[in-house]
């Protein structure tokens, strides 16, 4: 029997299934539709599956920001931008589809 952490992550999983509708995001942003669409988790847990993510080639990091504005920490923030990577297997669920197709019914309204 393998020893150590499984690799699978229904975390990972679930962040897959949201950057396969979204194409790209952040992980703020991930972070936020994630607990608005599954069981609320912590942003730190977040930030690790999009690290082993990256390791395991599930996402991409594509690209870093860094951003001026008036944050409670200081002046810039620094955005990290992910998509789905070679191995990545999303499934189509259909809450995260139903979710994200309501989100643009919106944005097209205003």
């Amino acid at each position: 029997m393998k020893r150590g952490r499984p690799v699978k992550s229904n975390v990972r999983q679930n962040i897959v299934e949201m950057l396969a509708m979204m194409g790209r995001a952040y992980g703020y942003e991930i972070h936020r539709f994630y607990n608005e669409l599954f069981t609320p988790t912590t942003r730190e847990n977040i930030y690790y599956n999009l690290r082993k993510g990256v390791s395991l080639n599930e996402l991409k990091l594509v690209e870093i920001k860094s951003e001026t504005g008036d944050y409670s920490w200081g002046s810039t923030v620094e955005k990290k931008y992910y998509e789905l990577g070679p191995n990545a297997g999303p499934k189509g669920v259909k809450k995260v589809r139903e979710f994200f197709e309501g989100l643009n019914k919106l944005k097209k309204k205003k």
